[in-house]
């Protein structure tokens, strides 16, 4: 929704659950690392798409596995951000924003210049996140287990926008976060209902100038 609301006011866009889902495509890079990893049993049929909820329900019940997906992963999903944040640079575009899931925890928020964080309380979270994905509460409650506490996320953002009211408020709160921020080159936001990562799973960003 926060991209959303960027989008029309003239920022670009890079949606890593959206880069993910090109790359996880049949023989593109995450399905054949993936393939790879746990067989064709994560596929919804021979030689077809992956079984994403098969793939969340794996590694969020399996630390290791987890771990792996988070190592084997990310490279790939971030040699690809780079590659187009880079070609939004030669475009000499004013704002990018990098919508992650597992912002903080995947270490994405070292590209962006600025960090944006949704917020609502855990109960709001937990039942969006049923609602969204068709989880049970045990499943939904594992994904929030997951992520980095939301008071550790929101003690480290530079801007904090509070999702638990209308769309019209926040609508408000970005488009004033938006023209007081707007000389940053990027921002990287952190969604408030992350699925697995990289799986089901978005932030704004710029890049620093070091």
């Amino acid at each position: 929704t926060v991209s959303n609301i960027l989008k029309t006011l003239g920022a670009k866009i890079l949606d890593a659950d959206a880069m993910a889902h090109e790359l996880m495509q049949p023989k593109q890079p995450l399905w054949n690392l993936y393939v790879s990893h746990w067989g064709e049993g994560i596929l919804k049929q021979p030689g077809g798409t992956l079984d994403r909820r098969a793939i969340g329900a794996i590694v969020f019940n399996d630390p290791a596995e987890r771990q792996w997906l988070d190592s084997a992963a990310h490279p790939i999903l971030l040699a690809e951000a780079q590659r187009r944040l880079a070609a939004l640079e030669k475009q000499h575009t004013e704002v990018a924003v990098l919508d992650v899931p597992l912002l903080f925890e995947s270490g994405w928020d070292r590209l962006a210049d600025e960090i944006w964080v949704t917020s609502v309380s855990e109960d709001v979270q937990l039942q969006r996140l049923m609602a969204r994905n068709g989880w049970t509460e045990a499943e939904a409650r594992a994904r929030i287990a997951a992520q980095m506490p939301l008071a550790e996320k929101r003690a480290r953002a530079d801007v904090i926008l509070d999702n638990s009211g209308t769309l019209d408020e926040l609508r408000e709160q970005v488009i004033r976060a938006y023209h007081n921020e707007k000389h940053v080159a990027s921002i990287g936001t952190e969604p408030v209902n992350p699925g697995a990562p990289f799986i089901e799973g978005g932030g704004p960003r710029k890049r620093r100038g070091e």
